[in-house]
């Protein structure tokens, strides 16, 4: 459903016997993305070795998720996207920090960016999107230590308004799994 519709809905409130009180929030399950979040595949040191962003570019295209290789830079999905068509612009090299980059591959960067743009426009007709690039952990980036940008295609009443607009709440684990592993932790003790 789109537009106003979503504002005309009236959720109804579930009972959720043990595990809290009604709210009037559906609940979205998203297992998968709990991969993301342990940090699956993800370096635990700042070198190339056992980057994905290095390692990704000995794979074919369709099996590194690939979109298009540059002389300095690749585009390519996002293992774990926020929204569909959600892709990340990559220099070849194992670079952390953006003013790092040299003048070449900014440009081709930017020039890749701004086709990405072109092109997801054509497929998907986003109503807008997110750029940008999280520079440190404690910014948010996951890779750190290989700059990326993300191009993230967005549309109206998309993810960000899933809780206001959807009173539907996105969650990476189901309460079983997240319940088991509690238990098991407790049990084991300190």
């Amino acid at each position: 459903m789109t537009g106003s519709g979503w504002a005309e809905q009236q959720p109804e409130l579930v009972a959720q016997e043990g595990v809290g009180i009604p709210d009037a929030l559906q609940r979205l399950w998203t297992p998968h993305r709990m991969a993301y979040i342990l940090g699956e595949n993800k370096p635990d040191h700042d070198a190339a070795e056992g980057c994905p962003f290095c390692r990704l570019v000995e794979l074919d295209d369709a099996d590194g998720l690939i979109i298009a290789r540059g002389e300095l830079v690749y585009a390519v999905l996002n293992l774990y996207p926020y929204n569909p068509g959600h892709l990340m612009v990559v220099p070849y090299r194992h670079v952390a920090d953006y003013p790092d980059l040299t003048r070449a591959e900014t440009i081709e960067l930017a020039e890749f960016t701004q086709r990405a743009m072109g092109v997801a426009r054509r497929v998907a007709s986003p109503h807008g999107f997110n750029i940008g690039m999280n520079q440190g952990v404690i910014a948010g980036a996951g890779i750190a230590a290989h700059l990326h940008q993300h191009l993230v295609p967005r549309w109206g009443g998309d993810s960000n308004f899933m809780p206001v607009i959807g009173h539907t709440k996105v969650l990476p684990q189901l309460l079983s799994e997240t319940r088991s592993l509690l238990a098991k932790a407790w049990a084991e003790g300190d």
